[in-house]
């Protein structure tokens, strides 16, 4: 269902990725919203196609999100399984009034539509989950992972249920695939834009199972500007979502 990419591909350091995410913004007026919508959307349609049979219908999911933009895509994707008919559960790693704004927004669509949104809570009270969501740290990891987002973490990595990070697996670095602890063991990641390069090194490869890249529109002149200046071809052209590994 998801045609492998076997053509040269660039992958990008944490620092390119913050470029590319500023050029969106600030050059082409992508705005962060649009890029989380792209990042969900194809979310769910991966987890639709690839871990719920084609058929989310009644189905378990557990969407865990941290208060940044990788938790707004998680929220999206969340939103999209809901409205498959997915018995989707929501656990957040901060309290509702510390989310930046953009995710908080979606968070809100969340609430007006009814997901069931648990701030802070523990997932072990719930139905066992069928599929988990990893929304919850994306490349702007800052050391180890502490309190609820640890034993979030923790609690995903201890089930039987298949995990589906969202660009990287929390607690890994983009840049050189070192995990802290503790680090999601993702059944599969979808990255973003471009591949990063610590998600391609040895040591990432039990955090990061299956590889599989996503398009969020990212127009191919921004890669091949001054700042970044690389070569990426039409890797979308017969699908939004392509596998890697």
């Amino acid at each position: 269902m998801f045609l492998h990419y076997d053509g040269p591909l660039p992958a990008l350091t944490t620092a390119q990725m913050r470029e590319v995410d500023r050029a969106m913004i600030a050059d082409y007026h992508i705005e962060l919203i649009q890029m989380m919508e792209n990042a969900g959307r194809n979310l769910a349609h991966l987890a639709r196609g690839r871990f719920l049979d084609g058929d989310p219908h009644d189905k378990p999911v557990v969407v865990l999100a941290g208060s940044g933009g990788n938790g707004g895509g998680a929220l999206v994707a969340a939103r999209r399984l809901h409205n498959y008919g997915a018995g989707v559960r929501v656990y957040l790693t901060r309290p509702e009034a510390e989310f930046a704004a953009v995710p908080a927004r979606q968070l809100d669509i969340l609430r007006r539509m009814g997901v069931p949104i648990f701030p802070a809570g523990d997932p072990a009270a719930g139905p066992t989950p069928g599929l988990i969501l990893d929304g919850i740290i994306g490349y702007g990891l800052r050391g180890d992972p502490r309190g609820t987002t640890a034993a979030l973490i923790q609690w995903a990595n201890a089930q039987a249920a298949p995990i589906l990070a969202l660009d990287v697996p929390s607690g890994l670095d983009t840049t050189t695939g070192m995990a802290h602890d503790p680090a999601i063991r993702a059944t599969a990641t979808m990255t973003l834009a471009l591949p990063k390069v610590g998600l391609l090194s040895h040591e990432a490869t039990p955090y990061v199972g299956e590889l599989y890249l996503a398009d969020i529109s990212v127009p191919p002149a921004l890669y091949a500007g001054p700042t970044l200046q690389l070569s990426v071809g039409p890797v979308f052209a017969a699908g939004d979502i392509v596998r890697l590994r």
